[in-house]
C-alpha cells in the first residue's frame, strides 16, 4: 500500500481519479434508472428493454468516434458538448411523457452523447506519472471503479423505489453535470493535448494488442454480466442476498486490483488473471448456496480488476499517443457489447435450465477468454522493466541540404 500512497501523493493524481470516478458514477445508475422509469410509465418491461437497447447501441457506436474527436477538437470541447447533450436527453426522458419511439430516440441520443471520460483519463495518465508508476496507476484505476458498481445501483434503486423514478433520473443528471464539470475543469484535461491521428478510424484495431484487449474485454465483461443475471435469478430481485453477493463479487475485484497492482506485467499475466476468474466461476457451478456463491465469486472477482489493468497497460504501450483515446474507445465498445451478449445468453439459459445456466454462460465466456490469452500469448507485450507509456508521435522534419 505504500506504493499507492506515493502514487496518490503525485501532484494531481488523487484529484483526477476522484473527478473521473464522480463523472463516471452515472454509468452505474443510468441503465437501472431508465429500466425502472420506462417500465413505470409504460407498464411494460419489454418497452423498457427496447429503450435500454437503444441507449446501449448509442454508447457502443459513440465509444471510438467521440474518443477520436478529442484528437481533432480537443478534450474539453468534446467532453463539454457531449455532457450537455447527454444531460438534456436524460432530463427530457425523465420529465416529458412521449410515445415509445420517442423514448427510444432519446435513449439513442443519450447513449451517443455519453462523455468519453474513460478514454480521456486513460490518455491523460501517462502524462501525469513516471514509467514506474503507470502500471500501478492503471491497476488502482481499475480497482477503484468497482466503487461505482458497488454503490451506484444501490443508490439509484433506493431513490427510484422510495422517492420516484423521475427523481432518480434527475439525480443522475446532477451527478453527471457536477462530476463532468469537475473533470473537465481539472488542469490536466486542459494541459494534455492529443495529436490528430493520421490513420483512418478503426486502423488501430490492426495492432494485435489492441485487438486482443478488445476481444478479452468483451469476454471478461460478458462473464461478469452473466454472473449478475445469475445472482438475480438465484435470489430474486427483492432478496437481500443478491445485493450482498454482487457486492462481494466487486469487493473481490477491488482486493485483487490493489493486491496485484505492483506486479510487473509479462506476456502470461493476462492468462493467469483470466485463469483466476475462470476457476472461481467453475467452482460456482457446484452449488447455489449463498455462502458458497459468495466465496467462489469473491475468488473470481480477484481476477477482474487485475485483468482490466493489463488491458489498459498493454494498450497504452502498444499505440501512438494520438491513437490512445480511440483505442480505449474500441475497448469500451467491446465491453458494452460483451455486457449485452452476456446478459442475453444468460437470460436464455436461465429460461431453459434455471439460474445455474447463467453461471455456465459466465464460465463459458471466462474460459474462452482464458484460452485466447493462452493461445495468443505472443501478442501480449512484455512490460516487465519497460515503460508502458504510449509511443511518441513523430513527423518528418524538413532539412536544408
Amino acid at each position: 500500500m505504500a506504493g499507492y500512497r506515493d502514487l496518490l501523493r503525485t501532484p494531481g493524481v488523487a484529484r483526477i481519479i476522484a473527478a473521473q470516478l464522480t463523472a463516471r458514477f452515472p454509468n452505474g445508475m443510468t441503465s437501472l434508472a431508465v429500466l425502472l422509469h420506462i417500465e413505470q410509465v409504460t407498464g411494460s418491461y419489454g418497452a423498457a428493454g427496447l429503450v435500454l437497447a437503444a441507449t446501449s447501441v448509442g454508447q457502443a457506436v459513440a465509444g471510438p468516434v467521440t474518443s477520436r474527436w478529442m484528437g481533432l477538437w480537443g478534450m474539453r470541447r468534446v467532453l463539454s458538448i457531449t455532457l450537455a447533450i447527454c444531460a438534456v436527453a436524460i432530463a427530457t426522458l425523465a420529465l416529458v411523457e412521449m410515445p415509445l419511439p420517442a423514448y427510444m430516440a432519446l435513449g439513442l441520443v443519450a447513449g451517443l452523447s455519453t462523455p468519453p471520460v474513460q478514454s480521456a483519463v486513460r490518455t491523460i495518465y501517462p502524462k501525469m506519472v513516471n514509467s514506474r508508476q503507470l502500471t500501478p496507476l492503471f491497476s488502482l484505476d481499475a480497482s477503484l471503479q468497482e466503487i461505482i458498481w458497488i454503490i451506484a445501483p444501490v443508490l439509484v434503486t433506493f431513490v427510484a423505489t422510495q422517492i420516484g423514478t423521475v427523481e432518480a433520473l434527475i439525480l443522475i443528471v446532477v451527478i453527471l453535470v457536477g462530476g463532468g464539470l469537475w473533470f473537465i475543469l481539472s488542469p490536466e484535461v486542459g494541459r494534455v493535448r492529443i495529436p490528430r491521428s493520421r490513420r483512418s478510424i478503426g486502423k488501430v484495431l490492426t495492432k494485435p494488442p489492441v485487438l486482443l484487449a478488445t476481444v478479452i474485454g468483451f469476454l471478461l465483461i460478458g462473464g461478469c454480466a452473466a454472473v449478475e443475471a445469475g445472482v438475480v435469478a438465484t435470489f430474486g430481485h427483492s432478496g437481500l442476498e443478491a445485493g450482498l453477493v454482487l457486492a462481494v463479487f466487486s469487493i473481490g475485484s477491488l482486493a485483487g486490483g490493489l493486491g496485484f497492482g505492483h506486479i510487473p506485467i509479462g506476456p502470461w499475466a493476462m492468462a493467469r488473471r483470466m485463469g483466476i476468474f475462470t476457476l472461481g466461476l467453475l467452482l460456482a457451478l457446484i452449488s447455489l448456496d449463498v455462502w458458497w456463491l459468495g466465496g467462489t465469486l469473491f475468488l473470481a472477482g480477484i481476477g477482474i480488476a487485475p485483468a482490466l489493468a493489463v488491458l489498459f497497460a498493454m494498450t497504452s504501450a502498444s499505440v501512438k499517443f494520438s491513437e490512445t483515446a480511440e483505442a480505449y474507445g474500441w475497448i469500451g465498445t467491446g465491453q458494452l457489447i460483451g455486457a449485452a451478449a452476456g446478459s442475453a445468453v444468460a437470460g436464455f439459459l436461465i429460461d431453459g435450465v434455471g439460474p445455474q445456466g447463467a453461471y455456465i454462460a459466465a464460465a463459458g465466456f471466462a474460459g474462452v477468454g482464458f484460452l485466447v490469452a493462452v493461445v495468443f500469448v505472443r501478442g501480449f507485450p512484455d512490460l516487465r522493466g519497460r515503460d508502458a507509456s504510449p509511443i511518441p508521435d513523430t513527423e518528418p522534419v524538413s532539412t536544408i541540404t
